[in-house]
């Protein structure tokens, strides 16, 4: 799922060095984090939202995140259903997808939610999957991370170090190496966080299966969900990073089961739309396309969870496998029960751009857009396909409207800014740029960004003006993360 280097070489490879941080070696003493703060009383709704905030850019800087936009759309939709059933009270999120294989996902104060991109591989079914999503927004919603700066006062500092610490040591090296990894004082201060949070633990299980419910979903896909992650990990020798700080026994079980029986069974029929996205996630974890065909192939033989989704997967591998007779076969199956699904449109697309004709595939997927206005796999698509076959003005425009609509998405600056510079649009590219580093909390390249753009904007009185208070905002954020 992770796209090529998109920037010109060397600047592609500054960007990939400084969002990896160090890569494998990454220790706790590499991590940066941001400026936290005086924490000595009850954090405000608004100082959640900032932390938040500058926590994010601190944790994408030093974690690879998915650039799926199908993946990343079908998540945003799920989490948003949810979180218009839970309390909330501000109800915008923002949302992390890492790529990674763990089974993991976080909450952080301020709204916003972290999703590995494994966690597909693990959840069986939708509902499952927003049985987790759902504990998440439930320990947003119940502010326990405010509640526990209250609890711990003076503590709260080095606890929240060692949770950051401990996340990204777990989308970069894994549960063993970041334990190990962390300072004594580090892991103190988190386990004193997990002794405290067993009663949130509890109290989010309890929102969460209430937020199901209140949203039309089976409540018993939660208890479901705690027995396939004791299934999936028990010949495991270190449980998964989620399972380190939502701890599952038998007892919370049990206890998830109880209060799903307060609700009326709700069964739904198997999401098509969350099976297609597992599938894609399977295929991009997989050593070798030709692993996954094997996989999808021996579904489609025997047992499949959604036969639709395992040779959509298939349909995939064996694009990437250049097999394109025989995925056009299993293609004409989908397109026949579903011609409008954007996942089977872009897929097609993708067929017919493998083949070389760049004009053909981006043909089909501007018809599409035109009955689908807006919809964010397609336009991505399409400004990815443009930027391949050289055809930049149309990608571009497409790109300019979608970065206001999407301005915290990473992947939309990345692109706009690559084909800013494809097009000879320098003054452009610099600032595309600056928000793409600002976005990953790369601060000295989004100072060094504006700055360039600054010279080439002097008589323009407006553009001046707008780059000097972005100039000034990116100084802020840099004395704030130097603490």
């Amino acid at each position: 799922m992770r796209s090529p280097g998109l920037f010109s070489k060397p600047l592609g490879l500054i960007c990939l060095a400084l969002a990896l941080g160090s890569g494998p070696s990454l220790g706790a003493n590499d991590i940066q984090l941001p400026n936290l703060g005086d924490s000595s009383g009850i954090v405000s709704p608004q100082q959640e939202y900032k932390l938040g905030q500058a926590w994010a850019r601190a944790f994408r800087a030093q974690v690879p995140t998915s650039t799926d936009a199908q993946l990343a759309d079908y998540t945003e939709k799920l989490l948003a259903k949810l979180a218009e059933y839970s309390e909330l009270e501000n109800k915008e999120l923002d949302i992390l997808m890492v790529e990674n294989p763990t089974l993991n996902a976080f909450a952080v104060p301020g709204g916003v939610v972290g999703v590995h991109t494994g966690l597909f591989r693990y959840a069986q079914s939708e509902g499952q999957m927003a049985a987790v999503l759902a504990h998440e927004l439930a320990h947003l919603s119940q502010r326990h991370f405010a509640r526990g700066v209250e609890h711990q006062k003076r503590n709260s500092i080095p606890m929240l170090a060692a949770l950051m610490t401990s996340l990204v040591l777990a989308a970069t090296v894994g549960g063993d190496a970041g334990i190990a990894a962390m300072s004594a004082t580090q892991a103190a201060a988190l386990e004193s966080k997990l002794r405290f949070s067993r009663q949130n633990e509890k109290e989010a299980d309890r929102i969460g299966i209430q937020t199901m419910a209140a949203a039309g979903m089976d409540p018993y896909q939660a208890p479901a969900m705690f027995e396939q992650m004791l299934r999936a990990t028990q010949y495991s020798k270190r449980p998964p990073e989620f399972l380190l700080t939502h701890p599952v026994t038998e007892k919370r079980i049990a206890d998830t089961k109880s209060r799903a029986r307060r609700y009326a069974p709700r069964p739904q029929p198997e999401s098509l739309d969350y099976h297609l996205m597992r599938s894609r996630v399977r295929l991009a974890l997989a050593e070798a396309p030709s692993q996954a065909a094997k996989a999808f192939s021996s579904e489609l033989e025997g047992q499949s969870l959604l036969p639709e989704a395992s040779r959509y997967g298939l349909t995939l591998a064996l694009i990437e496998m250049k097999k394109f007779k025989r995925a056009q076969t299993e293609l004409d199956i989908l397109l026949k029960q579903r011609p409008d699904h954007v996942s089977y449109q872009i897929a097609e697309a993708d067929l017919i751009a493998a083949r070389g004709d760049y004009d053909g595939a981006l043909g089909k997927l501007r018809r599409a857009l035109t009955a689908k206005p807006g919809n964010h796999p397609l336009i991505i698509r399409i400004a990815e396909l443009s930027m391949e076959s050289g055809q930049y003005h149309y990608g571009e425009q497409l790109l300019i409207k979608h970065s206001r609509a999407r301005p915290k998405d990473t992947y939309v600056w990345y692109l706009l800014a690559e084909i800013h510079g494809l097009n000879g649009n320098i003054l452009q590219l610099h600032q595309a740029r600056a928000e793409y580093f600002i976005l990953n909390g790369i601060y000295d390249k989004a100072m060094h960004q504006i700055v360039l753009a600054q010279k080439m904007a002097r008589g323009n009185y407006r553009l001046s003006t707008m780059l000097e208070e972005k100039r000034r905002q990116v100084q802020a954020m840099m004395e704030e993360a130097r603490g």
